[in-house]
């Protein structure tokens, strides 16, 4: 073993002493980033094809948002919302502008900004609905994932997240994913919203019959139901659109947004809703030491400005058609399914030939860097900046992997 690999196994080992195993990261240390590239302690380059699960949409160290960052972390970083700064109404404005909605509520990772929108969903029902006190239900799909808190845990319909985490709280009702006509079935006079992503990310990029949230969205209007949209994944470009419930061409009444926001440099995420259901927050009702930080807006701005302006959004929507032609176009027993939008692609591995782990192993040996979900389903999302040639060297490998696989 040569220093440098040594080097590399040793930061494994002292990782996996200290930290807690709640991942298990493919064998690799990266030690450096750029664009859509990224580099081991042995300086061996890897195609970033998982953008740190869309957090990272912007490329890796996009100049534009390091000068954002280090401009602003240079005059002030964190004041905490107890005082005004002149960054986050900018930066809330452009998001509410972009989103068409009325409000927000800044926050910093994904499931803070489930945990907002839950909060206001509920409120809402009380104050403006009129549900009972404590009476509240919201329902939400089988499948789904919007983050790890405890709440939102516990109306996962995933074994594994919940396992030796309850009790948990009431106040949710799971419903099949894609089924409108057993969503409006669930809905009694104590329903505040229905909350969905518009592509299930985790549960393997499952896409929904066309039409699906057209329909929730007349469901919600007849019922007097709040629809909320997680696209803390699927959002701010990823499926060729700012997001991906406009290529349903609907509104929501609240939005959860996250990980690109922070331009793959720090956790940035928002709620962002109409009036009525942003106004259900006063002082005291809702609040984060680093939410909304003026670092955090400036980062913010950075990254929404870079989407739009380096036209990210178009090229996600070009370059992820290309990746979905070309995945389907592979002839190997090893794939069952291929299923996407935009830059962001699930390909269902046939367990029998191999697990989606050992594929994802196989490509990082090539330079390759992806990550399975749920045993079976390998995840193709990179940065939208990724070139184009880039994209096809990286499907070539794949295809050469399944090919040695399989023997054809």
């Amino acid at each position: 073993m040569d220093m440098r690999t040594s080097i590399n196994a040793d930061a494994i080992a002292v990782e996996k002493r200290w930290c807690a195993q709640n991942y298990k990261p493919l064998p690799v240390v990266i030690t450096r980033a750029e664009g859509a590239w990224m580099w081991d302690g042995d300086g061996k380059r890897y195609l970033d094809m998982m953008a740190a699960y869309s957090a990272v949409n912007t490329g890796h160290g996009h100049p534009r948002i390091l000068a954002a960052l280090t401009d602003q972390v240079s005059k002030v970083a964190v004041i905490s919302r107890a005082f005004h700064s002149d960054k986050l109404g900018p930066f809330l404005e452009r998001l509410c502008r972009l989103t068409g909605l009325d409000g927000a509520c800044p926050m910093n990772t994904g499931a803070e900004a489930v945990e907002t929108a839950i909060k206001a969903a509920r409120r809402w029902a009380y104050r403006v609905k009129g549900v009972a006190a404590d009476q509240a239900e919201i329902l939400v799909a089988d499948g789904n994932f919007h983050g790890r808190t405890t709440t939102i845990v516990g109306f996962s319909s995933e074994p594994a997240y919940r396992d030796g985490f309850g009790p948990f709280a009431g106040g949710f009702r799971i419903v099949p994913f894609g089924d409108a006509a057993a969503m409006e079935a669930a809905i009694t006079p104590n329903t505040a919203a229905i909350l969905v992503e518009p592509i299930q990310g985790e549960a393997g990029i499952i896409v929904p019959p066309d039409g699906y949230l057209r329909r929730l969205r007349d469901i919600c209007d007849r019922h007097n139901v709040l629809l909320i949209l997680d696209e803390i994944q699927s959002g701010l470009g990823r499926t060729g659109h700012w997001f991906a419930h406009q290529h349903d061409g609907i509104r929501p009444d609240g939005l959860c947004l996250g990980k690109a926001l922070g331009g793959g440099v720090m956790p940035v995420s928002a709620f962002v809703a109409r009036r009525d259901v942003i106004d259900m927050f006063g002082p005291g009702s809702h609040g984060s030491t680093f939410g909304g930080s003026p670092l955090a807006a400036a980062v913010g701005l950075a990254a929404l400005d870079t989407i739009a302006d380096e036209g990210l959004v178009e090229r996600s929507a070009t370059l992820g058609a290309h990746m979905l032609s070309r995945l389907r176009a592979i002839r190997s027993p090893a794939i069952t399914a291929v299923r996407g939008r935009g830059l962001w692609v699930g390909v269902e591995i046939d367990p029998s030939i191999a697990s989606a782990r050992h594929v994802c192993e196989l490509l990082m040996r090539q330079g390759v860097l992806s990550k399975e979900t749920h045993d079976t389903t390998i995840r193709f999302a990179p940065p939208l900046v990724i070139d184009h040639a880039d994209l096809d060297w990286a499907l070539d490998r794949f295809a050469d992997t399944l090919s040695h696989l399989t023997n054809r």
